[in-house]
């Protein structure tokens, strides 16, 4: 299992570095086609859209066909979105089909990878399981911008899309050596059977738990979009290697955080003081960021908010996936689309706000982090009430 784990955590933060990789970049490229600081939303959240309608089909195939095959075929079109970025940076409409195409293949990795990882771990083990998932989408969130901030320092805006399509290109061939398939024939869903609605796992008290998903993801999009243009004001001269810097340090901490903490110490059934602990956090790396003065103060700041963003993270997926009353192909399509749908409207609304009053996108963040305390209040109540009833009847 540890080898499985291995493989799709790689997978995973490759797709999520794919998010994150344009937000240092894209400015000056933009700046280089002659079009305005507004398509920067714009290509977050056509990238994010495109996931959010696909990731459920690809979640109900990986049912019919089994989950590897779904997964390999993400990891290698998202490569060769990748590589047509590279391409394309003088070219705006070829960095618009590479984030379509990257949004596409994106869903099968983030959908199916979360059914995969269900499959292979028991309930006892969920917890610790998802803290490597989240581990892995927490680092590619922010080690995106930090990968693409780094690079293009050395190699221009096209060297950090051909390294990251050099990169996901050798994790599906090792994903294709490794890789084992999770799901068994006998536990598929027929192929004649008609797919179900991903909605259909949004009921009950399920549901906290899937818009608590999307305000995460809205909150955390919403910063690494306007977070660069934030620092340039607050302190001028800041540039793309610096907010490079910052993110590999909020990612760093986070990845402590999962891997050390969350993986060790929150064990099944304590999931929710994780989240809360966590919200309570992020909030607080919010406003902090609002009163950043320098680099180093405004690093501290952000890891702060990376530390809260990677507790709630994996709590939220380990619940989902032991609580679901549907297939695990359906809840994690579900999820990834949830998050989808957080990295659609976070970035167009971050973007539109700041160019209103460049504190607001904080501001929103911090009162959603800790608005989202009561989501995670009424889902223990209803699963209390649920298990009570389980155990009379």
């Amino acid at each position: 299992m540890n080898k499985q784990l291995t493989v799709v955590m790689l997978m995973l933060m490759m797709v999520f570095i794919g998010f994150g990789i344009v937000i240092p970049v894209l400015p000056m490229t933009i700046t280089d086609t002659g079009a305005n600081e507004m398509h920067l939303g714009w290509m977050l959240s056509i990238y994010s859209l495109v996931a959010f309608i696909v990731s459920p089909i690809w979640g109900a195939w990986s049912e019919r066909v089994g989950r590897r095959p779904i997964i390999l075929i993400g990891i290698s079109g998202f490569s060769v979105s990748y590589l047509l970025f590279a391409i394309g940076t003088d070219m705006l409409w070829l960095m618009y089909v590479s984030r379509i195409l990257g949004g596409l293949f994106s869903g099968a990795v983030t959908a199916v990878i979360v059914a995969y990882v269900a499959d292979i771990t028991t309930d006892e083990q969920r917890t610790k399981g998802m803290a490597f998932v989240g581990m892995s989408i927490g680092l590619g969130f922010t080690f995106g911008p930090a990968f693409g901030g780094i690079i293009s320092e050395f190699g221009g805006s096209a060297a950090p899309f051909y390294a990251a399509a050099l990169l996901t290109f050798i994790t599906a061939v090792l994903g294709t050596l490794v890789l084992k398939e999770s799901l068994p024939v006998d536990k598929r869903m027929p192929r004649t059977a008609a797919s179900p609605s991903r909605w259909t796992a949004f009921t009950g008290r399920m549901k906290y738990l899937y818009v608590l998903s999307f305000f995460v993801t809205f909150t955390l999009a919403g910063l690494e979009a306007t977070l660069m243009y934030f620092q340039m004001l607050r302190i001028p001269g800041t540039t793309a290697w610096d907010i490079g810097w910052m993110f590999f340090f909020c990612g760093l901490a986070g990845a402590v955080v999962q891997g050390g903490i969350v993986r060790r110490y929150i064990k099944k059934g304590k999931e929710k003081y994780g989240i809360m602990a966590g919200l309570v956090i992020s909030a607080l790396g919010f406003v902090l960021l609002l009163f950043s003065t320098t680099l180093v103060n405004a690093t501290i700041f952000l890891c702060i908010f990376g530390i809260g963003n990677a507790l709630i993270r994996p709590c939220v997926t380990s619940l989902i996936t032991q609580k679901t009353t549907v297939s695990q192909g359906v809840a994690s399509g579900l999820n990834s689309s949830m998050d989808s749908f957080g990295r659609i409207v976070g970035p167009a609304l971050a973007t539109a706000v700041f160019n209103w009053n460049v504190n607001l996108p904080f501001i929103i963040g911090a009162v959603l982090s800790i608005a989202a305390v009561a989501l995670v209040i009424r889902f223990n109540r209803l699963d209390q009430t649920t298990s009570l009833n389980t155990t009379i009847s």
